[in-house]
């Protein structure tokens, strides 16, 4: 683990923000270690994108015994050398890296927004890699349900310019979404009643309409998680 940790970061009851890191917190921390370079250092989005052509060949890798013995090896000597960089949640640049793709977290599917505001709401380009493959060809709808709720939650954070957590995600599949290949995916606020804020958001190969959903997401009270 990392010496250097988020403590001062952390939520409380006056600077909650749903039990995610303070943005303002983490805009400050940018600023003030400019010289420092960013979070994770120069080279964590080279880190992040071959840890994704990883995934993309384990999803579709029928080892020999030889190469997968020789594999595991090779992921337990790194597994333990990269221990030596694991930090605590608040203190990992894995969401808040806005300039790469997905904010940098390697869970996400990738995508890169091209334009954000409280009217209009996010519009992304997003790609489903091989890793991400249901069947047949096709992204698999969990990882389609994946992306929706993340980029639906920017739409809200962008709408109420608060923290908000999901209450319900429901995802129409219309057709198949090809993996590979870069997506539109639109998200935007509908409207808001009190703390329930209700949002929509679609999912386009070009012209034409892969999946669409639906979204409520809740406005957190001060100390609520």
């Amino acid at each position: 683990m990392h010496d250097t940790q988020a403590d001062n970061s952390r939520p409380n009851a006056e600077h909650h923000e749903g039990g995610f890191r303070p943005i303002a917190e983490l805009i400050s921390a940018g600023k003030n270690n400019v010289t420092d370079g960013p979070a994770g250092g120069e080279f964590y989005g080279d880190l992040i994108e071959r840890t994704r052509d990883l995934m993309d060949r384990v999803r579709l890798i029928s080892p020999s015994d030889e190469l997968a013995k020789d594999a595991i090896a090779t992921l337990e000597a790194l597994n333990a050398r990269l221990d030596a960089g694991v930090v605590d949640e608040w203190s990992s640049p894995s969401w808040s890296r806005t300039d790469l793709p997905a904010r940098g977290n390697v869970t996400l599917p990738p995508y890169t927004v091209s334009s954000a505001s409280a009217t209009e709401g996010v519009v992304a380009e997003v790609v489903f890699r091989t890793f991400h493959l249901g069947g047949n060809g096709a992204a698999h709808g969990g990882h389609i349900a994946l992306a929706f709720d993340d980029l639906i939650g920017m739409a809200a954070a962008v709408h109420t310019k608060d923290i908000t957590r999901t209450a319900s995600l429901t995802v129409d599949y219309r057709s198949i979404t090809p993996l590979n290949t870069p997506l539109t995916l639109r998200a935007w606020a509908e409207r808001r009643d009190g703390r329930k804020v209700y949002l929509r958001a679609t999912l386009h190969d070009g012209e034409r309409l892969c999946a669409e959903a639906h979204g409520l997401f809740i406005v957190l009270n001060p100390g609520q998680p």
